[in-house]
C-alpha cells in the first residue's frame, strides 16, 4: 500500500493532545485507564447478556453489538496513543495510519447505525408492542446488522482509496491524537476536492440519514406515549427508552461538538479534545447508562457475579 506521493512519505508524526512534556504522564493514565473501564464495562454488558436467556430479545441482540463495537472503536485510537507516550514516540507510519482511519470509519459508522436501529426497535416495541416479536424477528435483526456492516465497509474503503491518491508534502505532524479523516485530507498538498466532496457527501449520507431516522422513530414513539391514559403507563413505556435515548444524545452532541470545533479557526487543538467525547468518553459510559436505567441489565449483572436476585 505505497501513497502516490511527489516526496515519500513514510511516516507521520500524532502530536495528540499536548505537547507539554509534564502533561504526559497524566494523559497517559487517563486513556490508559478509560481504555480499560471501556473494556471491562462494554465485555460485561456482553457477557451478561449472554449468560440470560431472558434477555435474548432484539433489543439486546443490538446492544450486545453496540458494547462490542463500543470496544472496537477505543481499541483502533487508544492504544497506540498509550504506546506513542510510554515509548515517548509520536510516529505512526503511512500504513498505520490509512489502517486505523480504515478501520475507525467503519466501527465509528456501525455505531450510528447502531443507534438508528435501536431507534426502530424501540419504535416497533411501543407503538406495536402486539407485532413486536413478529416484526423484530432474528431474520431481520441479523439482516439489518449485516447490511450496516456492508454499507459501512464499502463506506471505508471508498474513503481510504481515494485518500490513497493523496501527495502528502513536508507537512506530516497531525494536530490529533489519531489519523482522523479530515485532518488528513487537511495535510495534503495535492487537490482535495474530491475527497471533499466524497467527506461532506458521506456524512450527510450515513450521519445525517440514520439521524433522520431516530428522530422520527422518537416522534412516533412521542405521540404513542402521550396517548397513554395511565401515568404509570407513560412512565413505563418511556423508561423502555430512556437508556437508548441518553446515549444517543451524548453520542451526537459531542459530535456536533466536534464538528463546530473543526469549523472554528485555528481548531485542530479544539477538534482533537472534543473528539475525545465521542471516540473515548461515549464508549466507556455506554455500559454505565444501560447497566444504572435498566432493571434486566442489573439482575442480569448479579446473576452473572452470583448475588442473590430479589
Amino acid at each position: 500500500m505505497q501513497p502516490n506521493n511527489d516526496t515519500w512519505i513514510s511516516e507521520f508524526f500524532l502530536l495528540g493532545l499536548s505537547e507539554e512534556p509534564e502533561l504526559q504522564p497524566l494523559i497517559f493514565g487517563l486513556f490508559f485507564s478509560m481504555y480499560l473501564i471501556t473494556v471491562f464495562g462494554n465485555l460485561l454488558i456482553i457477557l451478561a447478556v449472554s449468560s440470560d436467556s431472558h434477555l435474548h430479545t432484539p433489543m439486546y441482540f443490538f446492544l450486545t453489538n453496540l458494547s462490542f463495537i463500543d470496544i472496537c472503536v477505543t481499541s483502533t485510537t487508544i492504544p497506540n496513543i498509550v504506546i506513542n507516550i510510554q515509548t515517548q514516540s509520536k510516529v505512526i507510519t503511512y500504513a498505520g495510519c490509512i489502517t486505523q482511519m480504515y478501520f475507525f470509519i467503519i466501527f465509528s459508522g456501525l455505531d450510528i447505525y447502531l443507534l438508528s436501529v435501536m431507534a426502530y426497535d424501540r419504535f416497533v416495541a411501543i407503538c406495536h408492542p402486539l407485532q413486536y416479536m413478529v416484526i423484530m424477528n432474528p431474520q431481520l435483526c441479523g439482516l439489518l446488522l449485516l447490511v450496516s456492516c456492508i454499507a459501512n465497509i464499502l463506506h471505508s474503503l471508498l474513503q481510504t482509496s481515494i485518500m490513497l491518491q493523496l501527495s502528502f508534502c513536508r507537512e506530516v505532524e497531525i494536530s490529533h491524537f489519531f489519523c482522523e479523516l479530515n485532518h488528513m485530507i487537511q495535510l495534503a498538498c495535492s487537490d482535495t476536492f474530491l475527497n471533499n466532496m466524497v467527506m461532506y457527501s458521506a456524512a450527510l449520507l450515513m450521519g445525517g440519514g440514520p439521524f433522520a431516522g431516530i428522530l422520527y422513530s422518537y416522534s412516533k414513539i412521542v405521540s404513542s406515549i402521550l396517548g397513554i391514559s395511565s401515568a404509570q403507563g407513560k412512565y413505563k413505556a418511556f423508561s423502555t427508552c430512556a437508556s437508548h435515548l441518553s446515549v444517543v444524545s451524548l453520542f451526537f452532541c459531542s459530535g456536533l461538538g466536534v464538528y463546530l470545533s473543526s469549523a472554528a479557526p485555528q481548531s485542530s487543538h479544539s477538534s482533537a479534545v472534543a473528539s475525545v467525547m465521542y471516540t473515548v468518553v461515549t464508549p466507556m459510559l455506554n455500559p454505565f447508562i444501560y447497566s444504572l436505567r435498566n432493571r434486566d441489565i442489573k439482575r442480569a449483572l448479579k446473576r452473572f457475579f452470583g448475588v442473590p436476585v430479589m
